[in-house]
């Protein structure tokens, strides 16, 4: 099939589908006598293993390791496993991380009255401050 099928069936414009290909993540596909790209169901499946590991956090170097393990049909899962397993600590380590800003944000929100002159809102002083070396 074309590169627009393939598109339309996987839900990506065509140039990702290109770019996919420039980085690595899909094998170069066969070319038409015309000099279409003839793609096949293994790419669609390639494609998608893709799209789900961005839509979980891994990063496109991340996905292209998880294919080569992936590929490797001797090879043995804990590698796979492994890396899930750190993805997922990072992502807690991040989930954290947005806990704190989002207690701290909530905290400027409610100290601040919502009303009279700007120069006394508390969010806008802890944006101007928060560069500002600690004593």
């Amino acid at each position: 099939m074309k590169i627009g099928e393939v598109a339309r069936r996987v839900g990506v414009p065509i140039d990702t589908i290109r770019y996919y290909e420039r980085n690595g993540l899909l094998p170069p596909p066969a070319r038409r006598k015309s000099g279409y790209r003839d793609f096949h169901a293994d790419d669609i499946a390639r494609l998608n293993f893709v799209l789900r590991g961005k839509a979980m956090g891994f990063t496109l170097s991340e996905i292209r390791e998880l294919l080569a393990l992936s590929d490797n049909a001797q090879g043995d899962m804990a590698a796979i496993k492994a890396a899930a397993k750190s993805k997922l600590e990072e992502i807690e380590i991040r989930l954290s991380a947005l806990a704190r800003i989002r207690d701290g944000l909530g905290e400027l929100v409610d100290a601040c009255p919502g009303a009279g002159p700007v120069t006394g809102c508390p969010i806008r002083a802890a944006l101007l401050d928060w560069r500002k070396p600690r004593e």
